[in-house]
């Protein structure tokens, strides 16, 4: 071969060289995470970090529970599933309870009882899932000789936090929020309650003098809420620990937490620096649509089509309701794609398509979209910014409330009670948000604010949960708040000194004119007399 010869075929092999190079250096930085997630909605942004972490070459191991809903086998990654002592039907049975609330002739003290209720049978499943997983002695042994390099969990169920704890790893939590506002404790990131909104308080960051007091006393008993929501979780871990501990104190061990909102969801509130904003993770994950729904969607014409989905784990609901439902859609000159697995009518709208799952994100993406019914989970709010659809929001439960209030301030949707709904309200919310061109615009405002960002959500999580894995934590942004008790925190020590000084001072300033002021009238009193 001659020399231009040699010098073009080593020209064409740089290319290839270098992606060689690229891989092996990937192959030798690729490290071992455990991943343990929790169920329903709060698998898919841990399961899009996951699945991309594996893509990129580290090896990650999923550990889920032989019974769940939505929980299964992830793209490049290995599951392990272990067994427990309930069955797929057992989770079925309890989220019925969901339906019970949506029935609109109960009585407050009856929604309360229902809503405990399920939080019990919510946490007695928590439980129990994390004594199958901790008590199989053969599970554990694997995942120990694995030298996992970090975990990440979603806190929300504190089994990945409590597992993280006995095998001695560093752990990446992503989570929107907690049952009770752990901020403050968990982070010691400074919580104000002047401007910002508790859990359930439906308020805004700009609140009246009442909101601010009932948030302030909110605030005194959020502790009390947590250690009830944490109660059997703490007395579990410290039998597995051999040690007195609570899941409180684990979760401040964190090395990161991977917080699933932005500023143009959430009211701005402060951060510490091991806290990111990973806000519409799941907006990334997209596939084209199948033919027959680019079909029946294309079909719609100028008046486009209108998704309707209540999450992950509604998907059907009493018949009264969901024949205001039909009747409404009826009236509506868009399509309509509905997830909904109840009891299907006989006289089923022509402009509806029933279907028991369907691709939400794909179908917000297609340009003829034209709004969005849903339950106001993070997920489906980000989905909604993502693709810039006015949503009509249907809270059910738990932070659901609180988010439709952040996107009914912002102008880009409208709130409906699914408790009282009738197709009136249907039909005049709907035509409302799809023909008044107000909510269109702030939409797109607001999802093209949310959109210029440096980096994308799921890359900077897999950055930084990569960062953790590297280096075995990420203690240099610890807080040093975490080592101070309530007093020192709120520095009420010092306060407490310096009020003492000032009263002093002030006690000294008194008494000294006091005196002063004597001495000068005796003073004079003694003048008179000698006068």
């Amino acid at each position: 071969m001659t020399e231009a010869g040699m010098r073009k075929a080593t020209a064409a092999s740089q290319p290839l060289l270098a992606f060689v190079l690229i891989i092996v250096v990937s192959l030798a930085q690729a490290g071992r995470l455990l991943v343990v997630p929790v169920d329903g909605s709060h698998w898919t942004g841990v399961k899009a970090v996951a699945e991309e972490l594996g893509r990129r070459g580290h090896s990650v191991v999923v550990v889920i529970p032989e019974a769940s809903l939505r929980l299964g086998p992830s793209k490049h990654c290995t599951t392990k599933v272990f067994p427990v002592s309930f069955t797929k039907s057992t989770i079925e049975a309890m989220h019925s309870t969901h339906m019970e609330m949506f029935r609109g002739n109960q009585t407050f003290l009856q929604w309360v009882s229902v809503y405990l209720k399920t939080m019990s049978n919510v946490i007695q499943l928590m439980t129990t899932t994390v004594e199958n997983l901790l008590h199989n002695e053969e599970l554990i042994s694997y995942l120990r000789d694995q030298n996992f390099d970090a975990l990440l969990t979603d806190p929300l169920m504190p089994i990945g936090v409590i597992l993280a704890e006995y095998l001695g790893l560093p752990s990446v939590y992503m989570l929107r929020g907690f049952p009770c506002e752990l901020y403050p404790s968990v982070t010691g990131c400074p919580s104000p309650p002047s401007f910002v909104p508790r859990l359930l308080t439906h308020s805004t960051d700009r609140m009246s003098f009442g909101q601010r007091l009932g948030n302030t006393l909110l605030s005194m008993l959020e502790p009390l809420l947590c250690k009830a929501y944490f109660w059997s979780f703490d007395g579990l871990a410290s039998r597995i620990l051999q040690r007195d501990v609570t899941v409180v104190d684990m979760m401040r061990g964190a090395s990161l937490r991977l917080i699933r909102y932005d500023f143009t969801f959430e009211f701005p509130r402060p951060l510490m620096p091991n806290m990111v904003l990973v806000g519409g993770i799941n907006c990334a994950v997209r596939s084209a649509l199948p033919k027959d729904l680019e079909t029946f969607v294309n079909g719609s014409g100028e008046h486009g089509f209108v998704v309707f989905t209540l999450g992950s784990m509604v998907s059907q609901m009493p018949e009264d309701k969901a024949q205001c439902f039909f009747e409404a859609f009826r009236q509506i000159p868009q399509r309509v794609l509905w997830r909904y697995t109840g009891p299907v009518p006989t006289n089923v709208p022509e402009n509806v398509k029933l279907m028991k799952w369907l691709p939400q994100n794909d179908l917000l993406g297609h340009p003829k979209a034209r709004a969005f019914v849903t339950h106001a989970g993070t997920h489906g709010i980000y989905e909604g910014i993502c693709n810039a659809v006015p949503m009509v929001m249907l809270p059910l439960f738990g932070d659901q409330s609180d988010n439709v209030q952040r996107m009914v301030v912002r102008g880009v949707g409208e709130m409906l009670n699914i408790y009282d709904i009738t197709v009136e309200q249907i039909v005049t919310t709907l035509n409302k948000v799809i023909n008044d061109s107000s909510y269109k615009d702030k939409i797109m405002k607001l999802s093209a604010v949310h959109k210029d960002r440096p980096v994308e959500p799921l890359d900077l999580a897999v950055f930084w949960t990569e960062f953790v894995m590297r280096h075995k934590g990420a203690d240099h942004l610890r807080p040093a708040a975490h080592d101070l008790n309530w007093i020192q925190y709120h520095s009420l020590d010092v306060i407490s000194l310096l009020v003492v000084i000032i009263v002093t001072v002030v006690i000294v300033i008194v008494k000294s004119c006091r005196f002063c002021i004597r001495m000068c009238f005796r003073g004079k009193s003694q003048k008179r007399k000698k006068e």
